[in-house]
Formats: structure tokens, C-alpha cells, sequence
């Protein structure tokens, strides 16, 4: 079988991620560590000291990586701009704090990681498109003001699935995800659904499917963040809840 020329491959690969499509990722990696550390909690034998450890360091590797991305824009200094960036280190050292305390601790740590990445995702998409509107990606047209908000929510770790008695639901904050809109975004293969990855929702229950972005989800949620607000909000909040601290944490496992 004959292969194609070298240079030929180079042009197959795709773009790398921009700055706010990593943040983007980063934010599913928090929820998944989240939801890791939650089913170790309720399983029926204790979690190891260690069995956090290993994907809390990835985390703040993960994290200061996309400091150093948002660095090498060489975007010009602004309170937007230094909170996004400020908020991404107390993020970083929350997940490497969290390395040295106890799963249950640790999950109080990194509780608030999807939400943190997906503001700074928001106030980072916001500044390129005020400096670079030029440049800026081109807002998806797949995506109406319900599907954004149901992206963003699901960006956030808030979207849980299951099915009972053949019926399929959603569980989800505010504004709700119905499964009608879950539908057609698996539809236009922008988001999966993870089967048994969240904890349940009740004891004794069975575990909820996470519903998380796919790759095409990704670029498409961050073609439209930092567009200006119409109607309903496409985007959440860029002021989410204070992270906690390590010392916090640390007292409640005493």
C-alpha cells in the first residue's frame, strides 16, 4: 500500500487548541476528577490515601499549562484579564494542595474547578474578541440561545443523565437542560454522554451518566463565549463562587 508523502500528512493535523478551548477541556478533566473522587467516597471500601494523588498533580500541571497558554497571546494587561489569570493559579494550587489531604478533603478543593475554568474561558473569549475581533472565531450558526446555554451548563460539570422505567431525564441547575435539547446536541455530535460516571443521586441508587463535551462540542461552545448577551444568557456567570482554601479544607477533614 502506497503512503502519502510526508508533507502530505502535516496538512491532516488538526490546529491546536486556542486558549479558550483549552480552559475549555480543562474544565471536563475537573469534573471528571470530581466525579472519580465521588464514587470513591461512596464505594463500600475506604479510598486509598493515594488514589487521588496521581490526577490531582495532572490537574495543576493542566492548569498551569494553560497560565503559560494565555501568557504567550501577549495580551495586553487588564482587571479582566489578570482575574482570569489570578483565579487560574488559586485553581492550580488548590489542586496541588490537594494532593497532601484526604480524598473527601481534596474533593472540597476542587469542587468549584469547572466553574472556575469556564469564567476564566469566558473573560479570556471576551478580551480576544474586544482586541481581535478581526480575528475572532466565527460563532457557530448550529447553536441557538437555548443550545448555548445548555453547552455552558454541561462545560460547568452540571448534566447528569439516566433513564427509569424507559424513560430518559436530566438533571441539571438552572437554566434546565431538558432531554429534548440533549438530544439534538448528541445529535449534532457535540456532546456524550459518560455511563456511570457520576455518583447517584440518591444511596443506594445507580449512577448517573456525566454529559460532557465532545471535541466538536468544544470548539463550537467557544466560538460564541464572550458574545455580547442577547435574550436568554449563552455563557455562565464570569463571577463564580469564591474557590475555597486549602486551610478550609484541611479543617473540616479534622
Amino acid at each position: 500500500m502506497t503512503q502519502p508523502p510526508a508533507d502530505a500528512l502535516l496538512f491532516d493535523m488538526p490546529p491546536p487548541p486556542t486558549p479558550v478551548e483549552r480552559l475549555l477541556h480543562l474544565a471536563g478533566e475537573y469534573t471528571q476528577h470530581n466525579d472519580a473522587l465521588d464514587l470513591l467516597l461512596r464505594a463500600t471500601n475506604p479510598p486509598q490515601p493515594e488514589a487521588h494523588t496521581a490526577c490531582a498533580q495532572d490537574l495543576a500541571t493542566a492548569t498551569t499549562a494553560a497560565i503559560k497558554a494565555i501568557q504567550g497571546e501577549r495580551l495586553y494587561e487588564s482587571e479582566e484579564l489578570t482575574e482570569a489569570v489570578v483565579r487560574l493559579r488559586q485553581l492550580a494550587f488548590l489542586a496541588n494542595a490537594s494532593v497532601e489531604l484526604s480524598a473527601g478533603a481534596a474533593r472540597e478543593l476542587t469542587a468549584l474547578g469547572p466553574e472556575a475554568a469556564i469564567a476564566s474561558a469566558v473573560m479570556l473569549a471576551g478580551e480576544f474578541r474586544r482586541r481581535r475581533g478581526a480575528t475572532a472565531p466565527t460563532p457557530d450558526a448550529r447553536l441557538g440561545a437555548v443550545h448555548r446555554a445548555a453547552l455552558a451548563e454541561i462545560a460547568c460539570g452540571h448534566v447528569v443523565a439516566s433513564s427509569s422505567l424507559g424513560r430518559e431525564f436530566t438533571r441539571s441547575r438552572e437554566p434546565k437542560v431538558l432531554m429534548s435539547t440533549l438530544r439534538v446536541l448528541e445529535t449534532k455530535g457535540l456532546t456524550e454522554r459518560a455511563t456511570g460516571s457520576a455518583p447517584a443521586a440518591y444511596i443506594g441508587g445507580p449512577n448517573l451518566d456525566r454529559v460532557r463535551l465532545t471535541p466538536t462540542g468544544v470548539t463550537a461552545l467557544a466560538s460564541v463565549l464572550g458574545l455580547p448577551a442577547a435574550g436568554s444568557s449563552s455563557a455562565p456567570a464570569a463571577t463564580p463562587r469564591p474557590l475555597p482554601t486549602a486551610a478550609q479544607a484541611a479543617a473540616r477533614n479534622r
